[in-house]
């Protein structure tokens, strides 16, 4: 600790930083706006989430050497202690001038910090864009994406600020992420070419397959257009997003899927079609959307059984599985072992 009591920040050396970097603000006008952060520094306390990792991160205050880094040009010894500053939760500046919306204070500091200072993860392995995207502030959004921050960083649940983005439903935020930051040339990268959108997070569940829980129709259409994999499979049963929506009895998000190309036959690590859920759930409505799409009424899963199979003498469903055009009094023969 540092003789004020504050963390020292770890970051090597800011003179060291390469050409290029966006042109400091002047002292004055610098000095203006850390003052109203010093002036609330002391409620700033995170406190955001919910309790903190059982073991202390690398490089946690307590290991970083105690010696201040090199001051830059332009800058004082007050205005470099508030802009590396480093709380008990490993939240910088930055941070908490995210979580305490005060978005002045956010934008002055990513203009002078360089982007690694900006990629530095909390205790809750959080950066400075998941929580602006969290909390919703485009202005700071497009700041941090403009400056190369790392899209891609996970938190302490597997989530990238673009998983948040999808479980809050925040389309801008979500349009911003993708659009990526800008080239040489001005221009910007093609629309989610810069992250991979079947990154999934701790509980096997990729981007589309949050929004499709979610059934965020505008969301799962931004994330096709952006080159999302529609047939992508979650990591603990082999779910594509048109099982989970069947499972969530969401017509609308099976009827966009199918428009849009999801496989019908797509099958589970277990064998079982988005066709086999919605007979077993007795979904008549979706199962018949699924047969007139061409789903196969005969595809057999690891228990060696067919959507027929799992239709257990419900008239209904059984009306929309015949094994061929034959009728007996009037209602189709299905198949039987």
């Amino acid at each position: 600790e540092g003789e004020d009591g504050q963390c020292d920040s770890g970051i090597e050396s800011l003179r060291s930083l390469p050409g290029g970097r966006e042109t400091p603000a002047a002292p004055e006008a610098l000095e203006e706006t850390l003052a109203e952060a010093a002036a609330v520094e002391e409620r700033l306390d995170s406190s955001y989430g919910s309790g903190a990792l059982p073991e202390a991160l690398p490089g946690a205050p307590g290991d970083r050497p105690e010696e201040p880094p090199p001051r830059p040009e332009g800058l004082s010894r007050q205005q470099l202690e508030a802009l590396t500053y480093l709380s008990e939760d490993g939240d910088t500046l930055v941070h908490l001038a995210i979580i305490h919306c005060v978005p002045a204070v956010a934008l002055c500091c990513i203009a002078q910090l360089p982007r690694e200072v900006l990629e530095i993860q909390n205790d809750l392995f959080q950066t400075p864009l998941h929580l602006a995207v969290y909390l919703e502030q485009p202005s700071v959004i497009q700041a941090l994406i403009h400056k190369g921050v790392n899209p891609g960083l996970q938190d302490r649940n597997g989530n990238t600020p673009l998983h948040l983005a999808c479980e809050q439903q925040h389309l801008q935020c979500a349009q911003q992420l993708l659009e990526g930051p800008a080239t040489p040339d001005g221009t910007t990268q093609p629309r989610g070419q810069h992250q991979d959108l079947q990154l999934q997070n701790w509980q096997g569940l990729a981007c589309l397959h949050i929004s499709t829980l979610k059934g965020n129709i505008p969301m799962m259409s931004l994330l096709l257009e952006s080159g999302a994999n529609i047939d992508v499979r979650e990591g603990t049963s082999g779910k594509t997003p048109l099982h989970l929506a069947v499972e969530c009895h969401n017509r609308r998000a099976v009827q966009f899927l199918l428009r849009n190309g999801a496989y019908v036959d797509a099958q589970m690590y277990n064998g079982c079609t988005p066709l086999h859920l919605a007979v077993g759930r007795k979904d008549a409505a979706i199962a018949a959307i699924l047969s007139h799409s061409g789903a196969d009424t005969l595809l057999r899963n690891m228990e060696n059984e067919t959507a027929q199979d799992l239709a257990d003498g419900n008239d209904d469903l059984l009306a929309l599985l015949p094994f061929d055009d034959l009728k007996i009094s009037g209602k189709p023969v299905v198949c039987s072992e």
